[in-house]
């Protein structure tokens, strides 16, 4: 499986070029259909008879305009690309709904992706359905520039780019990154401040610098990532967009940002296997040449591009190597396959002019293997999604693949490294066989069933439809689209990629293998990248009990009355556990002070709440969080809210044991307050030898769940207790730098 796994979403089109206020004096953004119909003087498709409408290019055009400002992020005119204004792959099979069933046009799926301007589009509509349009020069021939020949004029841009010095060989101090908001994006740029001590600077499409801050923290958050003091410092937002001439700068700040930084990462693109070139040149193409641009001004600096092995899509060769020759780009099956391959040839082009250029490709980039962020909006994680779902894959070659977190960390050290600039890099980690894909996975507990591509599509999409499976139904009818099964097919018959480079690399600056062999590691991945979470009437694959003993007393008193749980933790799925982190909790609290009876429990437990960081006003780290739910017998509730925290003390042991807790009536502010902790002596027999695994798994595959669950458990328990220590000795350098910093006054 070629093609990266990350999308960056995009929202403005290749036609700001223009003047924006162009096509906006006209009025026809935001107005609804009747509104733009009358305006073109074409007939209503509420009054005329269906089957007799006919139209004008600019009327429905307009039309098509006003139905695709339902779906996109930003209004958009006619000459806008719908997906370069926010418009995802799901939203385009909505908006061909709406054409058919409000306007009676039917283009097919593939004919949007493929150029989504609505201009386009009715000429393409009317071209194609002459009984539909008006007598006139409207009706005239509407023939597509060929891509290729769109793909080569787009080359030659790097002609224009001036001849110039080699860059300085010394570790970047100030780096522009772009596409920070991404999923390998934000990754990256972590790995770029933990392990270099270089200033980033972050282009971001956003209104100002402050709005680029504010979606910068949010990507950086939503892939389960830190943002604290020390990123902020060493983070600059910059309000821009890739797409735009001079990344859509002013001429003041363009000269600044060439003058300050030293260096340039390129992360930033719009992956979407179903668009065609016209719709992703922008983004992919055009903004790679314009990074090179300026690279080029003020001072030279190095150009490290974020590629794909989809640039070898369509290729016959036997293995993919880091210095092979990439497909002909007429053989590549879809538009994303040639952006990425034009990217390249652009940038090898500026190289011919003196610019450092430094390639790297990812395959497949999986989920984290310790927080399980991936990116779900993706299509390929909807194709895991169904993969895990129904327990079904293609049948591929080779998987292509590593997790994100190595994939970034072996990018930062090579941005970093100047001996290794300017060569190509293959960021795959071994190559995965079908074979072992499948002996793996069912040694994980999720064994899957090999079908052929195109019957595999079918039974997913018959599937889908069966159940039916509400959140997957988009996936059934992309997969129906020829161009989504052309991306298929070059993802099946992928052959292994090879990186020898990469290897030397890596085993020469001591990083670690990518964290995906061994016979669930990659089962693990592909759970978490598709975001499955427990399906009604699955048994927990994984339970243990916890006894909490203590005492709790009203808020402001000091009388405390006995109160204990004996509670049940449980895993229903293993993406649960690694993309959220979250067990389920049921069983009983017996308090006499809250009720004569005990109280049925149930709720959830998250292992590491908010990555380990404290709450506001507090300094100790959070190790778990419980949120229950009590009731008696006659329905009455009450809320727990606990906590297990981690300060920089000795006393670990107790830290693990006690829990912080306060209840109250739902609805109500908490009204009793306590803390309870785990007996000693109940740990080995509930949490450790107490482990009930499912079982339908074999004998061997419920010790090895065991054993993944306890190495994994301890190490976030582990974690959890260093946290507070690496925050003192962060929070003592930070106090050092301010101390020097004035005494130098």
């Amino acid at each position: 499986m070629t093609g990266p796994i990350e999308r960056t979403s995009v929202r403005n089109s290749a036609a700001d070029r223009r003047v924006r206020g162009e096509s906006l004096e006209r009025g026809t953004a935001g107005m609804d259909v009747a509104a733009l119909l009358a305006r073109t003087g074409t007939a209503s498709p509420v009054e005329a008879p269906r089957g007799a409408r006919q139209w004008n290019v600019d009327g429905l055009a307009a039309a098509v305009t006003a139905v695709a400002n339902r779906f996109t992020e930003t209004p958009i005119d006619a000459d806008t690309d719908f997906f370069d204004a926010g418009g995802t792959s799901l939203a385009a099979v909505e908006l061909v709904a709406a054409l058919s069933r409000e306007l009676d046009i039917h283009p097919d799926l593939d004919t949007v992706f493929f150029d989504a301007r609505p201009r386009r589009l009715a000429h393409r509509w009317l071209a194609d359905h002459p009984e539909a349009a008006w007598p006139g020069p409207d009706a005239e021939s509407t023939a597509d520039t060929d891509d290729l020949a769109q793909l080569f004029a787009d080359l030659s841009g790097a002609d224009r780019l001036p001849l110039v010095a080699a860059p300085e060989r010394a570790a970047p101090r100030r780096i522009l990154l772009t596409g920070a908001t991404g999923f390998l994006g934000s990754h990256l740029l972590l790995d770029l401040l933990r392990h270099s001590q270089a200033h980033v600077v972050c282009l971001v499409r956003a209104d100002d610098d402050h709005g680029a801050a504010q979606r910068l923290e949010h990507a950086v958050r939503r892939f389960a990532l830190p943002w604290s003091r020390e990123v902020r410092r060493r983070v600059t937002p910059l309000a821009g967009d890739l797409r735009r001439p001079r990344l859509g700068l002013s001429d003041q700040r363009w000269e600044t940002l060439a003058a300050e930084v030293d260096s340039i990462v390129n992360a930033g693109a719009a992956v979407d296997f179903l668009r065609g070139y016209r719709s992703l040149r922008a983004t992919n193409v055009l903004g790679p040449l314009t990074l090179a641009e300026l690279a080029c001004t003020d001072r030279p600096k190095p150009v490290h591009h974020i590629s794909s092995l989809a640039v070898f899509n369509g290729s016959d060769a036997a293995t993919l190597g880091e210095d092979d020759p990439t497909a002909n780009a007429a053989a590549l099956p879809i538009g994303y396959d040639r952006s990425k391959w034009a990217a390249e040839a652009v940038l090898r082009r500026a190289g011919e002019h003196g610019l450092v250029v430094t390639i790297l490709r990812p395959g497949g980039i999986g989920s984290h293997p310790e927080t399980g962020a991936h990116n779900p909006r993706d299509l390929n994680s909807g194709i895991t999604a169904a993969l895990m779902r129904f327990r079904t894959a293609p049948g591929f070659r080779y998987l292509n693949a590593a997790p994100v977190d190595w994939v970034s960390r072996v990018a930062a050290q090579i941005v970093g490294t100047p001996s290794a600039w300017g060569h190509t890099y293959h960021l795959t980690g071994e190559p995965t066989s079908l074979e072992q894909v499948v002996a793996e996975t069912t040694l994980g507990g999720m064994g899957i069933r090999v079908q052929h591509w195109e019957q595999w599509c079918d039974d997913v999409v018959h599937a889908i439809r069966e159940e039916p499976v509400r959140e997957l139904e988009s996936l059934a009818q992309v997969l129906q689209s020829p161009v989504a099964r052309r991306q298929l097919a070059a993802m099946v018959t992928a052959p292994p990629a090879s990186a020898a480079r990469t290897e030397a690399f890596v085993s020469a600056n001591g990083l670690p293998a990518p964290a995906t062999s061994g016979p669930a590691a990659r089962g693990r991945m592909l759970a978490a990248m598709a975001g499955i979470g427990p399906q009604p009437g699955d048994r927990p694959c994984l339970r243990f009990n916890e006894t909490l003993t203590g005492t709790v007393g009203p808020i402001g008193h000091s009388a405390h009355i006995p109160c204990d749980l004996r509670l049940t933790l449980s895993i229903a799925s293993s993406a649960q556990l690694f993309t959220a982190r979250t067990l389920e909790v049921g069983g009983e609290l017996t308090c006499a002070r809250l009720h004569d009876e005990p109280l049925t429990v149930e709720g959830t437990a998250t292992i590491r709440p908010h990555d380990g960081t404290p709450l506001r006003h507090e300094v100790r780290h959070p190790i778990m969080h419980y949120q229950l739910t009590l009731r008696d017998s006659s329905g009455d509730t009450w809320w727990l809210e606990g906590y297990k925290f981690a300060a920089a003390r000795r006393r670990l042991v107790r830290q693990l044991r006690t829990q912080v807790i306060e209840i109250g009536r739902i609805g109500e502010p908490a009204s009793y307050s306590g803390e309870v902790a785990v007996p000693m002596h109940t740990y080995l027999p509930d949490q450790i030898d107490g482990i009930e695994i499912d079982p339908r798994l074999s004998e061997r595959q419920r010790r090895l769940a065991k054993l993944l669950w306890l190495s994994w458990f301890g190490g976030q328990l582990g974690k959890s207790l260093l946290e507070p220590v690496l925050r003192v000795g962060i929070d003592l350098l930070d106090l050092r730098r301010a101390m020097r910093k004035e005494q130098r006054r």
